[in-house]
């Protein structure tokens, strides 16, 4: 059984950094695309960065030149830096990835737990 995750949330003051990690574990063949997506109380969840094999990343407009995605496949891993905070970014923030358990079968969809990033002074 598959499961992500999630570590690095916490209390931080406008201005600062964080860094989230998340892992994988249990039955992996391989990992595809991995993201992290984002919701805060009373909205819907969203998007906030993507990273492929190849290294190809991709961010929502929001967090652009602020945040960076970046992932360890030997360690099953995927890590947010997120600099510049603003209060607007608090939320769960939940890791995503596209992992295959068996060899020849089509990769699934994963979600972690999701951990909570407060942003306030």
């Amino acid at each position: 059984q598959v499961q992500l995750v999630e570590s690095g949330g916490g209390l931080v003051q406008p201005g600062g950094s964080l860094r989230l990690s998340c892992v994988a574990s249990g039955s992996i063949f391989s990992i595809g695309h991995m993201a992290w997506y984002r919701q805060a109380p009373g909205k819907e969840r969203e998007f906030v960065a993507g990273i492929w094999r190849s290294g190809a990343r991709n961010f929502a407009n929001s967090v652009k030149g602020r945040f960076t995605i970046s992932r360890d496949d030997d360690k099953k891993t995927v890590y947010l830096q997120m600099s510049y905070l603003e209060p607007e970014d608090t939320a769960v923030y939940y890791c995503n990835a596209d992992i295959g358990s068996v060899v020849g079968e089509r990769l699934q969809n994963y979600w972690g737990q999701g951990t909570q990033v407060t942003v306030s002074s």
